[in-house]
């Protein structure tokens, strides 16, 4: 089978390899066990997730983005800033677009490597739930910004066992069958969030979280801990900036902006995703 050309990026953390597969360079591959194999760090190219750019009909593109292990997300916020820079530089979109996602329509604002998206609306928020974990409760928060997340506010995040304790919470019963992401959120009372995140799909922390950005910053504003816009520090050491619109309990409007950086680009050989997995 011929190389597949790919772009790897980065944004604020999160990477990724992105394909545009509009004239199928997978070469009718199953998707799925493709990003599982390729997203193998030391194995193969690695990344946190793939995302394949393909044609839509009622928009400048549509998107089909898996996780490191091969499962679908319906969205993810660091991926679509980078899917919009990568639709930019190749002449796919121009520097304002609007593409298709599994959880909605997305659009998309250039400007250098600063990309700023409109999210689809958060739903299905819900304060103050009670986790029985580790023979204790512990207050969670619940919303779905374009795939489910569990907030929690820790005094220090550095002591967080990120992956042990979020692992028990991705896996809980309560949230069967689909699972939810981990988030660990600390209030700097000089201003902003910092956040620590373990995703489901890729089984670990990872150094950021668009999503979970957004997530964290709707939950402290519903609790009042926080006024948008909220600045996010991430796991990587960057920021992400979350602005929305609020009218009591209901969020709207909500845009997400961070860097999107092109790591590298080159093509990949049959080897890269031929063996195990």
């Amino acid at each position: 089978m011929p190389s597949i050309p790919f772009t790897k990026m980065c944004g604020s953390g999160n990477d990724f390899i992105v394909i545009d597969n509009r004239e199928d360079r997978l070469g009718g591959m199953d998707p799925s066990g493709f990003a599982r194999k390729v997203c193998r760090r030391r194995m193969s190219v690695g990344a946190d997730g793939l995302i394949l750019l393909e044609n839509d009909p009622d928009a400048d593109f549509c998107w089909r983005f898996f996780n490191s292990d091969g499962s679908v997300a319906e969205m993810c916020g660091n991926g679509a800033r980078c899917a919009a820079r990568f639709a930019y530089l190749e002449g796919i979109a121009g520097a304002t677009m609007r593409f298709r996602t599994l959880a909605g329509f997305v659009s998309a604002t250039v400007n250098g490597d600063g990309i700023r998206i409109r999210m689809t609306d958060p739903q299905r928020l819900q304060l103050s739930r009670t986790l029985p974990l580790e023979g204790r409760n512990r207050t969670v928060h619940l919303v779905n910004t374009g795939v489910p997340h569990a907030v929690l506010f820790v005094s220090d995040p550095e002591a967080v066992d990120v992956v042990g304790l979020g692992r028990q919470i991705r896996w809980h019963e309560m949230f069967a069958p689909e699972g939810v992401n981990a988030n660990f959120v600390f209030v700097d009372p000089e201003g902003g969030l910092v956040i620590r995140t373990y995703e489901r799909g890729v089984e670990d922390e990872t150094l950021a979280c668009g999503t979970g950005c957004v997530a964290a910053a709707v939950v402290s504003a519903a609790l009042e801990k926080a006024v948008s816009p909220i600045t996010l520090r991430v796991r990587s050491g960057g920021d992400i900036q979350v602005a929305f619109d609020r009218n009591g309990p209901a969020v709207s409007n909500v845009f997400l902006s961070g860097d999107a950086r092109i790591v590298s680009a080159g093509r990949m050989e049959e080897d890269s995703w031929r063996y195990g997995g």
